[in-house]
């Protein structure tokens, strides 16, 4: 949460003339609830549940860029969607960055703590690896604005396509 991936996707999106979805949004339109609402009424296995639903559909679109929740890559079920169907693109930032983003967010449910900035710590710690396993390509977000972000992006898609089709 944090790194960007809402605001560098539509910026992607737009770059490439996709359509984007922003997986958190579309399981909101889908319940009717809010995610801060899903993890009040069904925890948070619940909402990984709706993840995955929605997850499952959207990966499945053509001509797409999809943002996905931060938690979505720690099942492994969701990481081989992902790789399955396209291209994954790890945005990282520094655990400082991320705080410094999200900490007058209040609609953040794993935030919801006596200790945020441990939390986003742990939750870094946790999914790094994932997201470094998962990625087909790592763009570090820290000092760049989205829209130069989404250039690097491309820039690196073209990349991995040219060597993809080299192989």
């Amino acid at each position: 949460m944090g790194a960007g991936k809402s605001t560098i996707g539509r910026c992607l999106a737009e770059r490439l003339g996709r359509v984007f979805y922003d997986s958190d949004h579309e399981i909101e339109r889908r319940t009717g609830a809010s995610v801060p609402l899903i993890f009040a009424v069904e925890g948070e296995a619940g909402f990984r549940r709706w993840e995955t639903l929605v997850l499952e559909d959207l990966v499945t679109r053509p001509n797409i860029v999809l943002a996905t929740g931060g938690g979505a890559i720690l099942a492994p079920g969701n990481r081989a969607l992902l790789k399955a169907h396209g291209k994954t693109v790890y945005l990282h930032a520094d655990w400082r960055t991320l705080w410094e983003r999200v900490r007058r967010d209040r609609q953040r449910p794993l935030l919801q703590t006596d200790d945020p900035q441990a939390r986003i710590m742990a939750l870094l710690a946790e999914r790094d690896p994932l997201y470094r396993e998962a990625a087909d390509l790592i763009v570090d977000t820290d000092q760049r604005a989205p829209h130069v972000a989404a250039r690097v992006i491309v820039c690196g898609l073209k990349r991995i396509s040219r060597v993809d089709h080299d192989a």
